[in-house]
């Protein structure tokens, strides 16, 4: 006979919200909860799987014997099985088995709304109740002008395995990174940090990008009170934190998300809709109501419950295609006989409208999204989907393709580098230079580069100098900042021991001078999405590789005239148009020699009468070889 007393948290507005796909909350509702059932301490679960004939609680207080705790289905139609367990309190390990009506099918399953996981490769979920005082009330006051599309937005991406290790090569905890991170990332002057999928996953080798607990820090660093505690710090440190989310598949992992209940619960039925070839896993059901309510309500709590101050979605170039990665054939067009999944799209757009509701624009959801879609990062009122910023993933391999070619051969390529200008402006853009640019033979950023050592260092620097005086926002890869020679490997450490020798602590002083730039800058964040706040000098040198244009804010009086020379030669007494007479100060010199430069920096800039490049005044500089020089 079960041992299980019927209780519930749901209330039929509840189960309404739920069938509707409109209940933004079920966190507080499925899952595992910790209640007082008439005066009696223990656990409340619930979970949805409409196509079960039987479910029932197992762990290690019964056996892992399911005749023993027999979950209540709910008489409305919901598919919801719950149930309360007296004396089941935290720390118990758990797992649903479930007897299916298709074909008498069993499954033995981990909670979806878990908030803690076994330590991989142990599969169990675990109840779990958090308890944990925020300290983050100034940060969470102002922080929606921290967060805002006008403002700095500078961003330290880091896989939490691999940033540091101790010696013995264990990863550090959640409190470990709470020190060392927190007080890494502020020196070096990054507005934001982005976390690599810190949801709770089973394949190391997949950087967390295959998801089976999706409410559930991964316990590799620690407990979620932990990693709340690690977000607190970054938070009192002045520093946003962003998660990457992967709502575009999931892994066939048998304790997984994959046919719950014995039917395709949260996949697509349709294997040409529901099956990704690529990354071999399955793909959201985004039509069926109760799989939206899931990831809406999963977003939402990340940002609510963790403080996120944003997401980065991944690969939603996969959710918005149908055909994407698929051959003719494998693959059926929508009603309207094209391409586009339309379910996807009407998902995309409610979780960012919900989101800009919940939270009034103080938090942001960022797109990685590869194609030429429209849109992307227009509000939903105006027919976009929603994102307050999209990866610029054109202006990424156009620029390493042009940085990894011989500076004689530059000046046939300028338009590689001039093309971004073109499109700049169609969406919000942020620049990243990510973890998919250092892995699978492509090289580290620095060894991309051609020369000699030094001129490989000096093409990085200009390289990030170039990226901070683009329009938009930016993303940059933990490792790039110091010029990590060897390609990224989640196993092991970053190789800090470089930071030794001249040139790496050089680029590494660099990314730290542009960071404070970039945030006392207001020409470089105030119009950043803008086709104001940018301008050509001169984009037509391809002769001498050398780019020169403005950067506008609200005041002309902060505007920033930066010139890039892409050749190993440097250009004396070279001649730039300005917009206006007066006295200019250089800013910030990539060849200065604490960098690791040569020295040839320029001092007392003033304008004279001369007219060049369609202006009326204009001065005369040295850009030095491979550098980038700005100038206010």
């Amino acid at each position: 006979m079960s041992k299980i007393i019927t209780h519930s948290l749901f209330s039929e507005f509840d189960i309404n919200l739920f069938k509707g796909g409109k209940h933004y909350r079920l966190y507080d509702k499925l899952g595992s909860h910790i209640v007082e059932v008439d005066g009696e301490t223990g656990t409340y679960f619930a979970v949805w799987a409409p196509s079960a004939k039987n479910v029932s609680v197992v762990g290690d207080f019964n056996g892992w014997n399911s005749d023993e705790h027999q979950l209540n289905v709910r008489w409305d139609a919901s598919g919801i099985w719950e149930g309360f367990i007296p004396k089941i309190g935290k720390g118990e390990k758990y797992k649903y088995k479930i007897q299916s009506h298709n074909n008498d099918i069993w499954t033995e399953k981990a909670d979806p709304f878990a908030r803690l996981c076994e330590h991989p490769p142990k599969t169990a979920s675990i109840v779990w109740s958090e308890e944990y005082q925020w300290k983050d009330n100034d940060w969470m006051g102002y922080r929606k002008e921290k967060n805002g599309l006008d403002r700095p937005y500078s961003v330290y991406e880091v896989h939490i395995g691999s940033w540091k290790r101790d010696k013995s090569n264990n990863v550090l905890s959640y409190k470990e990174l709470a020190k060392e991170l927190v007080s890494y990332v502020k020196e070096m002057g990054y507005t934001h940090v982005e976390f690599m999928p810190i949801m709770e996953y089973p394949y190391d080798p997949s950087w967390g990008y295959q998801l089976t607990g999706y409410f559930a820090p991964t316990s590799r660093f620690g407990t979620p009170e932990e990693f709340k505690m690690l977000v607190d710090a970054f938070h009192q440190n002045d520093i946003g934190v962003i998660l990457d989310w992967v709502p575009s598949h999931f892994p066939e992992d048998a304790h997984g998300l994959g046919y719950f209940d014995g039917s395709h619960l949260y996949e697509h039925p349709d294997r040409r809709r529901g099956y990704h070839p690529d990354w071999k896993s399955l793909i959201f059901n985004y039509g069926r109501n109760e799989v939206r309510a899931f990831l809406i309500s999963n977003a939402l709590f990340w940002l609510e419950q963790f403080h996120a101050d944003g997401l980065r979605v991944d690969a939603v170039a996969s959710m918005l295609y149908l055909d994407y990665s698929r051959e003719d054939g494998e693959w059926e067009p929508n009603m309207y006989g094209n391409n586009e999944n339309l379910e996807a799209m009407s998902f995309i757009r409610e979780l960012n409208q919900e989101v800009h509701a919940s939270f009034e624009g103080a938090v942001q959801t960022i797109a990685e999204e590869s194609t030429a879609f429209s849109g992307v990062s227009r509000p939903v009122e105006y027919g976009g989907l929603g994102f307050g910023m999209k990866w610029m993933m054109g202006w990424m391999h156009d620029t390493l393709e042009y940085f990894k070619k011989e500076p004689i051969y530059r000046r046939h390529h300028q338009n590689d580098l001039t093309f971004s200008m073109t499109y700049a402006f169609t969406e919000n853009f942020m620049l990243p230079f990510s973890h998919d640019e250092v892995v699978y033979g492509k090289q580290s950023l620095v060894y991309r580069m051609p020369g000699d050592e030094w001129q490989r260092f000096a093409n990085l620097r200009l390289l990030f100098g170039y990226m901070f005086t683009h329009p938009g926002t930016n993303l940059m890869f933990m490792g790039g900042e110091f010029g990590q020679t060897s390609e990224w490997n989640f196993q092991n450490s970053l190789d800090w021991h470089l930071l030794q020798y001249e040139l790496h602590s050089g680029v590494q002083q660099f990314v730290k001078d542009l960071n404070l730039l970039y945030k006392n800058a207001p020409a470089l964040y105030e119009k950043q999405f803008s086709k104001e706040g940018f301008e050509w000098i001169d984009y037509g040198d391809h002769e001498n590789s050398v780019l020169t244009y403005i950067r506008k804010g609200h005041d002309t009086k902060n505007d920033l005239i930066i010139a890039c020379n892409f050749t190993p030669v440097v250009r004396e007494n070279y001649r730039i148009g300005m917009p206006k007479k007066g006295k200019l100060k250089e800013v910030l010199n990539s060849d200065d020699v604490k960098y690791g430069g040569t020295g040839l920096i320029n001092k007392n800039i003033k304008t004279s009468a001369k007219e060049w490049h369609g202006h009326k005044k204009s001065i005369e500089i040295t850009i030095p070889p491979l550098g980038v020089v700005i100038i206010k």
